[in-house]
């Protein structure tokens, strides 16, 4: 059985919890191993990964983003963002991005809505990405 852990930026609470819901029930729907950290910041949330690196085999990383009135969301967007990506390549494990980046609270809670509408929300979309890494291998043609 496959161990996946989600990583959970908790900063906005209503958001991070409809991501980490969704995530859950559909990575459990697929049979997967399952724990959760929480951490305060998307900013946390490579470090939390590399940290279990070696544990899992998957990671889904959640959280949300709202852009001020400064360039603070840009630096911490672009910079967690790298970080998850080299941390997929360099270790050769999937990595599920949900983190929400918005301008305003009403697109986070558009993008966050647990839902059957044909647009998942972000949680959903990270937990299909991981499990759609694990179940495409090679295919001869």
């Amino acid at each position: 059985m496959k161990k996946v852990l989600i990583v959970n930026s908790n900063y906005y609470k209503v958001v991070s919890n409809n991501l980490k819901n969704t995530a859950i029930k559909k990575l459990l729907s697929a049979n997967y191993s399952l724990e959760i950290i929480n951490v305060p910041g998307i900013l946390e949330i490579p470090i939390a990964i590399r940290k279990n690196i070696k544990k899992f085999d998957g990671f889904v990383a959640l959280g949300c983003v709202i852009k001020g009135q400064t360039p603070h969301f840009d630096l911490i967007c672009s910079s967690t963002f790298k970080a998850i990506l080299y941390l997929t390549i360099d270790f050769n494990k999937p990595i599920g991005n949900g983190i929400i980046t918005a301008l305003n609270m009403k697109q986070a809670n558009q993008r966050s809505k647990i839902t059957k509408s044909a647009k998942p929300n972000k949680g959903l979309e990270a937990a299909n990405a991981v499990i759609s890494i694990f179940n495409n291998g090679t295919k001869k043609i």
